[in-house]
């Protein structure tokens, strides 16, 4: 597994690349706060539906231009890469519309609602000689850098067993899209797309077969979600996630001589009151050892916003043209595309499903 904020040198950029965002939603809001400062990539456009809202959008942030439609900000010739916040059942669509017009996309998760959007995606990037990159925060922190480093170095052995958590409750449940089935909602997706990339991460592969277990809300999406992940090797893995608990976030990663804990946040910050927006520190600590009274090491990492790192890795992976690190990547999001659909149907149908049931479907032509 390779971490995406690693993908190339960190080197200085002779330019920031320019970047146009598709949507004026709330998260958009704060990935063009947090990446202003950047001296690696600059948001020059900004586009919503509405052209009055783009606007307002744009003024307010600093955004030197703003489109009433998606597809004029797409025929801007003046930007590099596309960031694209809209809800999970328009990344597929404006993904592909983006890079037909040549852009670069960083796409935020989940990438598609299934394995066969996913992989029209990166054969539309492909044919166009763009790049497209998933974008979950935390993935990019130096945090996650530091994790990689302890599991490949063979410091705590070989990885047995991995739980991955993450639950919030919904703030605003009565038109909240992530309720909303036909908008790609649900805890599985929204949530429980982050601990099942950090386990691929951690295992370094897809699972065989999944077992699942789904609470549903009125609007049956599910409002959380257990699985249990078999691998071929005979490891494996747990997730959890929902949108009706307090907030958790937490994976555990077994190995044969050690064990590693963390809370990989999207954005952290050093202290508890030292941050604007509420960013926390993230906890990452190891055992190098198999025995109770080995003490838990803390491991420490430059902090900042999950936004900005992933922001400024893309940049970097992009002006190298590194394509066999974005290629890496791919797989490792084909194959977490394959293994949610899996768990979504095993939750449905509640029994056993093999990943390759999911994965052997084929992409549109």
């Amino acid at each position: 597994p390779e971490n995406p904020s690693a993908m190339s040198p960190a080197s200085k950029l002779p330019h920031p690349l320019r970047i146009g965002v598709l949507g004026c939603a709330n998260i958009a809001k704060q990935f063009v706060r947090d990446v202003a400062s950047s001296p690696a990539v600059r948001v020059v456009a900004a586009a919503s539906r509405n052209g009055e809202t783009a606007a307002a959008f744009a003024k307010n942030y600093g955004i030197a231009r703003s489109y009433g439609s998606y597809q004029a900000l797409l025929a801007d010739p003046d930007i590099d890469i596309i960031y694209l916040p809209l809800p999970n059942s328009m990344h597929a669509h404006w993904a592909i519309e983006s890079a037909k017009a040549g852009k670069h996309i960083l796409c935020e998760k989940p990438l598609a609602l299934g394995l066969a959007q996913t992989q029209s995606m990166f054969a539309a990037a492909r044919a166009n000689r763009v790049m497209l990159l998933e974008a979950y925060p935390y993935y990019f922190q130096p945090q996650t850098a530091a994790m990689l480093d302890v599991l490949q170095s063979g410091a705590i052995g070989d990885i047995q067993s991995v739980q991955a958590c993450f639950g919030f409750t919904l703030s605003n449940p009565v038109n909240n899209i992530r309720l909303n089935p036909q908008l790609g909602g649900g805890a599985l997706l929204d949530a429980g797309s982050y601990p099942l990339s950090l386990i691929r991460l951690a295992m370094g592969c897809a699972p065989q077969w999944v077992q699942a277990d789904a609470s549903w809300a009125e609007s049956g999406v599910d409002i959380s979600t257990m699985a249990t992940l078999h691998y071929a090797d005979g490891r494996r893995a747990q997730l959890s996630c929902a949108m009706n608990a307090a907030n958790y976030r937490r994976a555990t990663i077994v190995a044969s001589q050690g064990t590693l804990e963390t809370e990989y946040l999207n954005h952290t910050s050093n202290g508890v009151e030292d941050n604007p927006y509420g960013y926390l520190p993230s906890q990452l600590r190891v055992r190098r050892g198999i025995a109770n009274t080995v003490a838990f090491e803390d491991i420490t990492s430059p902090c900042g916003s999950g936004f900005r790192f992933a922001a400024e890795a893309f940049a970097r992976v992009i002006l190298a043209r590194d394509f066999a690190a974005i290629e890496r990547a791919a797989q490792a999001s084909m194959e977490n595309a394959a293994t949610l659909e899996a768990i979504a149907l095993s939750a449905r149908q509640r029994e056993p499903v093999h990943v390759a049931q999911c994965a052997q479907v084929p992409a549109p032509t």
